[in-house]
């Protein structure tokens, strides 16, 4: 039996986050000792160190309450599984092409400023006037 204490370090997730994944049903409820304390079972480490790496990609809780539920029937086809992580990714490569948008337009908009003023500044009158900007990001 671990405590919550012994969890957070050997997972690297903190006791609030602890608490709160229990809160949301992604941990089963630990045993209480004498003192109340919180006791895990062995299969929360490997649980907790799940989900830490499935935050630590980016999937969202409600994906890892589905991936925890198909991990639980191990018979089932994965095909469920691969569909999360393909949603995912492509969320993930959406992100990285509007992030690819908002880097060319700000080198763009930095390589304009030639002002010596604020009042002649192309930053600022850029982020004042979104019709500036090449592209809509």
């Amino acid at each position: 039996m671990l405590s919550i204490g012994q969890l957070a370090n050997r997972t690297g997730v903190k006791i609030p986050t602890i608490r709160y994944y229990e809160k949301l049903g992604l941990i089963q409820p630990p045993h209480r000792s004498q003192g109340n304390q919180r006791r895990y079972e062995p299969d929360a480490l490997k649980r907790l160190s799940f989900i830490k790496h499935s935050r630590d990609l980016g999937i969202k809780i409600k994906a890892i309450h589905e991936l925890i539920d198909l991990s639980e029937n191990p018979q089932k086809p994965c095909a469920e599984a691969d569909r999360i992580a393909r949603e995912h990714l492509s969320d993930i490569q959406n992100k990285i092409a509007s992030l690819h948008l908002l880097e060319k337009e700000l080198k763009r908009i930095s390589s304009q400023c030639h002002g010596k003023t604020v009042g002649q500044c192309y930053v600022i009158q850029s982020l004042s006037d979104h019709t500036m900007c090449l592209d809509d990001h």
